[in-house]
């Protein structure tokens, strides 16, 4: 009976885990092109009939994103050469006119050269983008799909100074990557978190929506911040006069967020924490003590092994002598350990402690509860109940089960 009401309680478990992740929640970025990008062009021009008329809104639209990236004085012809999309943003079109906001997309390798800037460009560190938006008293990041996201997700970086690493939220990233995790503090979290996503840095652009009644106008106020210590760089506040035009609206917020964090780049502002490695983690006196302790034991255990082989060698050296049989190595063993970890600082502390217990040539976390208990694989060389019995000797309360342990401070 206990057996049957085990498995229905894993099932019940691994049901809810499921349930966590299932859905539709991640956005895939799109894919980030060095071409010169200009956006919120509006044109109102009129023609011969609707089609004249919207090409003679795209030759304005052209015109007017060239001089807004202060291009040189040349042909329509060959300015059409340049040209590499264009982006329609927004579109009326009448018999005879034709007003629009259109994006201008030039090609970075043909205009590069008039333009002044055919070399390379600076780019920052990868820097881990975590969007939050806030609407209703709730914070939401991945956990569910939301226009802020989307933003983010379709913003064209290429031409950006700032190296983007978007994640799209889908899976674990949406248990991983919540608003939580901007307040959290540890060194050793953030690193792990970073390495998983390849970035040095963290970036967290902060959208607060209000809306003042279903379907109306939306204020929003955007708040740039970044690093583990969610430090403030910039804000700034714009407004939708419907829902409908609220996308539009978080389009340029978006591109508002590059030029902000652009600018701290290029004051020094937006720069890698360099604390952000494991070398440079903050260990507590009585941590470093207990790691300098175990190193101490590892010397003796190496001195200890090199008096053996020293010894064998003379036995070896001498004739007549007895052949003294050798001492069998012990085997590493693994067992599974559940450890209390009711705090970030219990997370790190629990695994520096574990690591320096004599006997245990490895461990790592397998599964990771901040807040409950996580589970820790260990490599230990030697029985059970001696590594039960190690971790009693450096004050844990140790409950021993079948090749497992659950220990507390």
């Amino acid at each position: 009976m206990a057996a049957v009401l085990a498995l229905l309680a894993l099932a019940a478990t691994g049901a809810a885990l499921w349930a966590q992740v299932s859905g539709e929640r991640g956005i895939a970025p799109v894919a980030s092109s060095s071409d010169i990008s200009v956006g919120g062009i509006e044109v109102d021009v009129s023609g011969d009939n609707a089609e004249d008329a919207r090409e003679n809104g795209w030759r304005e639209a052209q015109r007017k994103a060239w001089e807004k990236i202060d291009g040189p004085d040349i042909p329509d012809s060959q300015l059409e050469s340049l040209v590499s999309a264009i982006v329609v943003e927004e579109e009326h079109i009448g018999p005879r006119r034709y007003i629009a906001r259109l994006g201008v997309v030039f090609d970075r390798q043909r205009a590069g050269a008039l333009l002044g800037a055919g070399g390379q460009r600076a780019r920052s560190a990868p820097m881990l983008t975590l969007p939050v938006m806030i609407s209703g008293g709730t914070a939401t990041m991945f956990e569910t799909r939301n226009p802020w996201q989307r933003a983010w997700a379709e913003y064209q970086f290429g031409s950006s100074a700032i190296d983007y690493v978007r994640p799209n939220g889908a899976g674990g990233e949406s248990l991983l990557l919540t608003y939580g995790q901007t307040g959290r503090r540890s060194r050793a979290w953030w690193t792990n978190i970073l390495d998983q996503f390849g970035a040095a840095d963290v970036i967290m652009p902060i959208a607060e929506l209000s809306y003042e009644y279903p379907g109306g106008p939306v204020n929003g106020r955007f708040v740039a911040r970044y690093g583990p210590d969610n430090r403030y760089i910039d804000s700034f506040s714009l407004r939708a006069e419907s829902s409908a035009q609220l996308p539009a609206m978080l389009t340029q917020a978006v591109a508002r967020f590059d030029r902000i964090f652009t600018e701290a780049l290029s004051s020094g502002r937006l720069s890698p924490d360099p604390t952000l490695t494991l070398e440079n983690i903050e260990v507590s006196p009585a941590v470093r003590a207990i790691l300098d302790e175990a190193e101490r034991l590892e010397a003796e255990d190496r001195a200890i092994a090199a008096d053996r082989v020293r010894a064998r060698d003379a036995v070896r050296a001498t004739p007549d002598a007895e052949p003294t049989p050798e001492p069998t190595a012990a085997v590493s063993q693994v067992f599974a350990i559940q450890v209390a970890t009711p705090d970030a600082a219990a997370y790190d502390n629990a695994l520096s402690l574990i690591r320096g217990t004599p006997g245990i040539t490895s461990a790592n976390y397998t599964s990771t509860a901040v807040g409950g208990n996580s589970v820790m694989r260990v490599w230990y060389t030697g029985e059970l109940e001696e590594l039960a019995a190690a971790l009693r000797s450096r004050g844990w309360g140790v409950n021993v089960g079948q090749q497992a342990l659950g220990i507390s401070r």
